[in-house]
């Protein structure tokens, strides 16, 4: 599964939404003019990323789900 080029783009999409998720709440907890200025940004990207990777999951599972 780890040779899976699909397995690790979902597993890279889901990094990448634990960051920018990360990334959000840090600057929410911080407050200030971060947040002020890239809070609903960090929410609109992570929505995003999210989409992404809900799909590539799902890809995942309905192509490798048939062998």
């Amino acid at each position: 599964m780890l040779s899976d080029p699909l397995f690790i783009l979902a597993a890279l999409a889901v990094l990448a939404v634990a960051g920018v998720l990360a990334i959000g709440i840090g600057g929410f907890a911080r407050g200030g003019a971060f947040n002020a200025r890239n809070g609903n940004r960090m929410m609109r990207w992570r929505l995003g990323l999210q989409a992404v990777a809900v799909v590539l999951i799902v890809a995942f599972v309905v192509l490798r789900g048939q062998g």
